[in-house]
């Protein structure tokens, strides 16, 4: 994945889902309606820097959380990532990583 248009949609919706604002609320907040949000989030449009200003100030967060791109990568490419993290692992940080997957799976 290599557009910055599609990323910044994934990320702006990994974090408004993360505030748990749904589309509605934040198109209203944005100044967008929700079909312009969904596209945005869908990486299909793009959006002026002035709304790129609102996005940050409703979700609050900063320019660089905005634009924070390192986890968003194909799952074959984030596979292969975590399977070189738990293959330095030792037994006890494997378990943890196990019980931190397994919580976030039961959220």
């Amino acid at each position: 994945m290599s557009s910055l248009q599609k990323k910044l949609g994934i990320r702006i919706q990994e974090i408004r889902k993360s505030k748990n604002i749904t589309q509605e609320k934040f198109a209203e907040s944005i100044g967008l309606n929700v079909p312009n949000v969904s596209n945005l989030e869908h990486g299909k449009k793009f959006v002026t820097a002035r709304t790129l200003e609102k996005i940050i100030d409703v979700l609050d967060i900063t320019e660089r959380d905005l634009f924070d791109f390192g986890h968003i990568k194909p799952k074959d490419e984030l596979l292969a990532l975590i399977n070189e993290i738990l293959s330095k692992a030792d037994e006890k940080d494997i378990r943890y990583y196990y019980r931190m997957m397994n919580l976030y799976k039961e959220k």
